[in-house]
């Protein structure tokens, strides 16, 4: 039968022509009510204008410029510090009178650094580069933070359907997934709010999943293995012409996609290794929620099962009030000091575990937040948003010990942008590197979004003034 929404005739038709649709026996009764009839309908609508639009994907063509992507990384960390953290107290230090002497700064490679916030960080700087010369286009929080997923600005044509930049990852590296990769491309961890597939199919989702010591859910069933596959089995005996080529669509088909994907999380101690971790791992990383999630994330991409792009955020930058802690106590509260040691030990612990494995060489690492924040301490004892901020990169063949870009003394001012394009970068240059090193061709266009507008996986890419990959972060 066509993909249609469907009349209830031709919906009653459809059931006794596939009795294997319907309910078992015991629930076999007449029990149609309107309402009932109105959500199969609606479903059939939708379903048939999903199905067009995954139709028109499969089969889209995408355009792009002759380009050549550097290609050195085959999986990424991306760290979002949700809130918006300081440059100036931590990857671009600038102190001032209101500087409390526990920062404890150094010197060390040139650089003033805030030992007593970011120590463990501050002896491997030769293994990491800063990027101070970025700059945020919107100092609102959520706006800010999904800029920063898709990289463009939500409130723009498509925006509300940009997929997250994990997505795009998902899609262009489905071709290269095994028959034994049951984790998805996507991991998002501590990321209940990030940003989804946009308009792609549902494959390219991130799986969201927030650390506990309990390891992944549902992972097994009370009945035990046998029983469960038994009841699987049944279900599928049951719906199976609900799930294949189905009426309702396009949703009916994902749903059936995510039943097969849990499935081969079900009784998998592999699985089970990588969602797990030891006590002495989650101290190493800090003993924290965004600790944990990088030890997953670390042994996810380790698996070798699927997962290439992780997303972890951790937030509580926001810091408008007592930066310093309540009447400069940096041990009370949540503030630079306390978040900063908790990130410091979390980060260092990562790379210091990918160098040692021999997966720094192959994975990026980023970490940044929405936008800065104020270079002045105001009268709550905080710094308020700014555009100017900073992000730190690792690995995937960033080349460590580089500073791109220079602020005024003061913060208020890049004075040097530090790379080829002569201004400030932008998260849509983030986006280009990240595709770049992964291998991916950021100045493609898209003809399968709804409206057929064309998706540009960077905004403007193709001129004449775009955002581009910030290589300079590679070179010697």
């Amino acid at each position: 039968m066509p993909n249609k929404a469907m009349t209830k005739k031709e919906f009653q038709k459809y059931l006794a022509e596939n009795p294997g649709a319907r309910r078992p026996a015991y629930f076999r009764r007449p029990d149609w009510t309107r309402r009932n009839f109105f959500k199969i309908l609606g479903a059939g609508v939708a379903g048939s204008y999903f199905a067009r639009e995954a139709k028109a994907q499969s089969l889209s063509t995408c355009v792009s410029q002759s380009v050549t992507p550097l290609n050195t990384a085959q999986n990424v960390i991306f760290i979002l510090m949700a809130g918006a953290p300081s440059p100036w107290d931590t990857f671009d230090f600038k102190p001032n009178s209101a500087t409390p002497t526990q920062a404890a700064v150094e010197t060390i490679n040139g650089l003033q650094w805030p030992t007593g916030i970011l120590p463990k960080l501050g002896g491997m700087l030769g293994q990491f580069a800063i990027m101070r010369s970025l700059q945020a286009h919107a100092l609102v929080h959520s706006l800010g933070q999904t800029w920063v997923q898709i990289g463009r600005n939500p409130a723009a044509a498509l925006g509300n359907i940009a997929p997250n930049i994990g997505s795009i990852v998902a899609l262009e590296k489905a071709a290269e997934r095994k028959t034994t990769d049951v984790l998805p491309t996507f991991l998002a961890l501590n990321s209940d709010g990030g940003v989804g597939e946009g308009y792609l199919d549902a494959t390219y989702a991130p799986f969201k999943y927030d650390p506990t010591t309990a390891g992944l859910p549902d992972t097994s069933n009370s009945f035990g293995q046998t029983r469960w596959t038994e009841m699987l089995n049944t279900l599928y005996t049951e719906d199976a012409p609900l799930r294949t080529n189905s009426l309702l669509g396009k949703p009916a088909d994902d749903m059936d996609g995510f039943y097969q994907s849990a499935q081969s999380l079900m009784y998998n101690p592999a699985v089970n290794a990588v969602f797990n971790y030891s006590t002495a791992d989650s101290t190493r990383y800090g003993g924290s929620s965004f600790g944990n999630a990088l030890v997953i994330a670390k042994q996810a991409l380790a698996s070798n099962m699927g997962a290439r792009f992780v997303q972890v955020t951790v937030g509580g930058w926001d810091m408008h009030v007592n930066i310093y802690g309540p009447n400069g106590n940096v041990a009370s509260g949540s503030n630079i000091f306390t978040l900063g040691n908790q990130f410091d030990s979390a980060v260092s612990a990562l790379i210091g575990d990918l160098q040692s494995s021999g997966m720094l060489a192959n994975t990026l690492v980023i970490a940044m937040g929405e936008f800065g924040r104020t270079p002045y301490i105001t009268a709550a004892n905080g710094r308020d948003h700014f555009v100017n901020q900073f992000a730190m990169f690792a690995g995937g063949g960033v080349t460590g010990g580089k500073v791109i870009g220079v602020t005024s003394s003061d913060g208020t001012t890049i004075t040097d942008p530090g790379w080829s394009a002569g201004r400030p970068v932008n998260p849509e240059d983030i986006e280009a590197t990240i595709y770049s090193a992964m291998g991916i061709n950021w100045t493609n266009v898209c003809y399968n979004d709804p409206f057929h507008r064309g998706f540009e996986y960077v905004p403007q890419s193709n001129g004449p003034d775009f955002w581009y990959p910030v290589n300079e972060l590679f070179k010697p």
